[in-house]
């Protein structure tokens, strides 16, 4: 495990309180000021579903300028990948079991140092909209204004910062990005802003916005390689978790009417609970208002009726249900994308772009079919990994890719090293702007360390589990009902279908990752594991 930055500004005798990083290694050259930071999450957006990425479903041409006219990271990962915790993590850039929230069922302690506090001490304004999902309210903010809870597609109630609700009408990610923009527009020009607009979308159960409806509706989406995955090497682990698109609901999940189906087959994850999801699903739609409906059923008839004439069983029934899912996800990525477009001409009309760094991301990564799922939680590549792009002209050059391994956790610190703000010694992040300057760093981490939680009393049974990621190699232990290990070579196997923990090739390797594990959860403080 190779010494960080950090760990070497401490073999000096120097704190980072009593100075920030880039006193000591960056060569950035002079600024009037500390820049802008324009930070855009969404919610369970996979990297599958970004043309920069390769994506061969969608085409993201505003997330792709960002990429092109700056950086795109090739190996970003979450450090827990579930909703709260990780936005927990993008706060306080640490990790679950310090900041509190190991899981959903957690409340957030909002007198915690968060990045948002700091910069605001040092002269930002600071604001926020959209998802928050802590729980708490929001606190570090000058200004905020947050979805109820998870929020609803249509017509949702947002939180006003003084705690008033109101119910707004329009859709989510519209209504985000013109809160984002009346946020901008009643600034202060003489100072710097760090505005955070976190989307709902793409979260399950996927409602797009009317004017997408009928987008790819005559699309044959192509299958993933392992959409019919049998768990062959990861019986007891990947095998056992209920997340299968095949367990969805015909009814929130699916959008189907009971005339169509009769009875309700689907789980939806939760195959442990007796609940009926049908008047969730009622409920939902019924929130709609008479416009709406209008067009969602113009949209959904057709299907119900194609699905009830087709009766379709078995693989083609599943099929069916990937094509049904994926272009109301996709739908959903459609309007994400084209509200980035509006914040960044925003940004243009307002001659903000060279004082501006620009951030997209999601919460975590998701299944898009791969494995035969949909959420998130395992730390197999699809929901470890997360996109990220930047652009910041004044620093960043054009049409960077870097392979680095980076992580949620090193949010807070490089925004406060962009600010010229001291970083705290309690942040276990570490800031990535060298990466993407002129000067490298003389090194970087070579490893990554996760930790998932949720389980037995969440939803889709995800055993709980930690693991180490270097650039090749995955080793993974399972724990609590069960205490088994995975050992994949991504090189070899990057589907990750063949569990190699106990063959004698891979006995060097074994310990190596073992060693580095110890090693991680000992720097990361994470040794207090309880295993029941």
């Amino acid at each position: 495990m190779k010494h960080t930055r950090r760990d070497f500004i401490k073999q000096l005798g120097i704190g980072t309180v009593a100075i920030s990083v880039p006193t000591l290694f960056s060569s950035c050259g002079p600024r009037t000021r500390p820049p802008n930071i324009l930070f855009i999450m969404s919610d369970d957006h996979a990297e599958q579903a970004i043309s920069c990425y390769g994506s061969k479903l969608i085409n993201t041409p505003n997330i792709d300028r960002i990429a092109n006219e700056g950086v795109r990271f090739n190996n970003s990962f979450v450090t827990n990948s579930i909703c709260g915790p990780s936005r927990a993590t993008m706060l306080t850039g640490k990790y679950s079991h310090l900041h509190g929230l190991r899981d959903n069922r957690d409340q957030f302690d909002d007198s915690q140092m968060t990045f948002p506090k700091l910069l605001q001490e040092a002269g930002y304004q600071t604001g926020i909209v959209g998802k928050w999902h802590l729980k708490t309210d929001p606190t570090g903010f000058n200004n905020w204004k947050i979805l109820r809870g998870q929020g609803r597609y249509y017509n949702p109630s947002f939180i006003e910062q003084g705690g008033e609700s109101r119910q707004y009408t329009g859709y989510a990610t519209n209504l985000i990005t013109d809160f984002a923009i009346d946020t901008l527009n009643d600034r202060d020009p003489d100072k710097p802003f760090c505005l955070l607009v976190h989307h709902k979308a793409p979260h399950r159960n996927w409602m797009p916005d009317i004017k997408h409806l009928n987008e790819f509706d005559d699309v044959e989406l192509p299958l993933p390689e392992t959409l019919f995955d049998d768990y062959k090497t990861r019986l007891a682990t990947a095998g056992q978790a209920d997340m299968r698109i095949d367990d969805m609901y015909l009814s929130f999940d699916l959008k189907l009417h009971k005339e169509a189906y009769g009875q309700e087959t689907g789980t939806g994850g939760n195959k442990n609970w007796a609940v009926n999801v049908e008047p969730t699903w009622e409920n939902t739609y019924n929130g709609l208002n008479e416009e709406q409906k209008k067009a969602w059923d113009a949209h959904y008839t057709k299907i119900n009726r194609e699905f009830k004439e087709t009766d379709l069983t078995g693989k083609e029934l599943t099929k069916w249900k990937y094509q049904q899912y994926m272009k109301d996800y996709l739908r959903c990525v459609l309007s994400i994308d084209e509200n980035i477009g509006r914040l960044l001409d925003y940004l243009d009309q307002h001659d903000l772009v060279e004082d501006t760094i620009v951030i997209y991301t999601s919460d975590q990564g998701f299944y898009l079919g791969e494995h035969g799922w949909y959420d998130k939680r395992f730390m197999y590549e699809e929901s470890l990994g997360m996109p990220l792009v930047m652009r910041y002209p004044r620093e960043i050059s054009r049409d960077q890719v870097l392979d680095e391994l980076v992580m949620n956790l090193d949010f807070a610190p490089t925004f406060l090293d962009y600010a010229e703000v001291p970083v705290p010694q309690e942040i276990q992040g570490e800031s990535y702007r060298s990466l993407v300057g002129i000067n490298k760093p003389y090194d970087w981490r070579t490893s990554i360390y996760y930790h998932y939680y949720e389980y037995p009393h969440g939803w889709h049974g995800v055993k709980r589990h930690y693991g180490v990621r270097t650039d090749r190699y995955k080793l993974i232990h399972f724990y609590n009902d069960v205490d088994l290990w995975e050992l994949y070579d991504l090189q070899e196997d990057p589907n990750e279908l063949n569990n190699v923990y106990d063959q004698p090739e891979y006995s060097a390797v074994r310990e190596r990752l073992h060693k580095e594990l110890q090693e991680l959860q000992e720097k990361y403080q994470d040794t207090n594991i309880e295993y029941s």
